[in-house]
């Protein structure tokens, strides 16, 4: 299939609340479609054409083999007594290596998994919670794979990856329908849930390497873009009305080239988000910020080879969010919650990862690229008609920055995998809608 060409994920319903658009190419999601209270919205902002995602970067795409800023040059790694060396390639400034190098994860097309070529890091216990893989859409479910080769963009050892993207069921809910002109409370129900699920292996037989691998989807949120016809003319795109929590009371701290030197406080700073309006106090250069989680029990993110076969990671992340079969299991409470009062959206995600990054879109030009028409735009380059800074809310969720550097991390949370180990993330976004209340 063509690298361009959707891959649709919808749940098995006439009307489902949730369907995606994924493009092979970058693993991207090109659309996020959520039926509330009879209107459609795409709550990912990006371009119209899925070919435009080669102009404008980072818009949905993933992020590997490691995400956000390294030092540029050789480094010594080393895990559980197993080394290697990684050389750091420049594409940002002049000492940074941004998102994985020149050609990362997100400009190579990723291959959608059929059950003639079946996945290889996801276990026969796993594989039965998720539904045959079908050789055509629609379905719930996909399976992508990436073969990174031996020293791709400086990082070393053949890499196999593979991301498990579904849609899930909200399950049964009680739900109160009104006649026409029927006056009652403001109804809140789960529209269902979004999960990506990543798994990376070393192979390169029975030769010992260690890697660095920090994997995250750049993906950027607007809950109101698509209420434009229901807006002034005058009203500009933005996420600073949005409600955004943040259970972190910890960024990171940059230096000049925003490369990582540190951790400082976010209490009683622009940074401490606890239910606050994204404007609210909104910095001159918007947000652009890693947030450290606060401390919290969480799913594994590597799995021992020599017990792959015995764990289960995905049924917990499978599970509706209502009815019998509703559990959290292992998962965490919602470390991040996004929610848009005018559309009554909300969106509420749990992860294994240490933090997340939050970034307002403050270097985007409205000039250059092209705004999705569901969003107000025309669709075509260079009409003057993008989206701007503050316009949406990137919510990147992975490890530290350049934690394999930092020689306090040894031998833990390093964002290091060796050739012994099964690399595991998950990210989850549970959807919810609240009847907006009407003027």
């Amino acid at each position: 299939m063509s690298e361009f060409e959707p891959v649709l994920l919808t749940l098995p319903s006439l009307t489902p609340s949730l369907a995606l658009e994924i493009l092979p190419y970058g693993l991207t999601l090109h659309r996020f479609f959520v039926q509330a209270d009879g209107r459609t919205h795409d709550v990912v902002i990006g371009p119209e054409s899925p070919k435009d995602h080669t102009i404008q970067k980072y818009i949905n795409t993933v992020v590997g083999r490691y995400s956000n800023r390294i030092p540029v040059g050789t480094h010594k790694v080393e895990r559980n007594g197993i080394s290697s060396e990684v050389t750091a390639i420049l594409n940002e400034g002049s000492r940074v290596s941004l998102h994985g190098g020149p050609t990362g994860f997100d400009a190579v097309p990723w291959k959608l998994l059929t059950p003639e070529d079946p996945p290889k890091l996801f276990n026969a216990k796993e594989l039965s919670h998720i539904p045959q893989l079908a050789s055509s859409p629609p379905s719930s479910h996909a399976i992508f794979r990436l073969v990174s080769p031996d020293g791709d963009q400086g990082f070393p050892g053949k890499l196999i990856v593979e991301v498990l993207i579904a849609v899930v069921e909200p399950g049964d809910q009680e739900r109160i329908y009104r006649k026409p002109g029927e006056v009652a409370d403001n109804q809140e129900y789960d529209l269902g849930s979004v999960v990506f699920v990543y798994r990376a292996k070393l192979d390169e037989g029975s030769k010992k390497l260690v890697t660095p691998i920090n994997l995250t989807q750049h993906w950027g949120f607007n809950l109101e873009g698509s209420q434009r016809e229901s807006q002034s003319a005058a009203e500009p795109l933005s996420v600073k009305g949005h409600k955004l929590t943040i259970k972190s009371d910890k960024i990171v701290k940059r230096d000049s080239d925003s490369l990582a030197t540190g951790f400082i406080a976010s209490a009683g700073t622009p940074h401490e988000h606890s239910s606050k309006v994204i404007g609210e106090k909104y910095p001159e250069k918007g947000y652009d910020d890693y947030y450290l989680f606060s401390p919290f029990e969480k799913v594994p993110t590597r799995i021992p080879l020599s017990s792959f076969n015995e764990i289960d990671l995905v049924q917990d992340v499978l599970r509706p969010t209502n009815g019998p079969n509703a559990s959290r299991g292992n998962r965490s409470a919602p470390v991040v919650e996004l929610a848009s009062e005018k559309s009554g959206l909300q969106l509420l995600f749990d992860t294994n990862q240490g933090g997340v990054m939050f970034y307002s879109f403050a270097w985007t030009q409205p000039d250059k690229g092209a705004r999705k028409k569901i969003h107000g735009g025309s669709g075509e380059q260079g009409k003057g008609d993008s989206y701007g800074p503050g316009t949406a809310a990137f919510l990147e969720f992975h490890d530290p920055l350049a934690a394999f550097l930092d020689p306090a991390n040894k031998d833990k949370e390093d964002t290091l995998l060796t050739s012994d180990e099964i690399y595991h993330n998950y990210v989850r976004c549970d959807v919810r809608f609240k009847e907006p209340k009407k003027e």
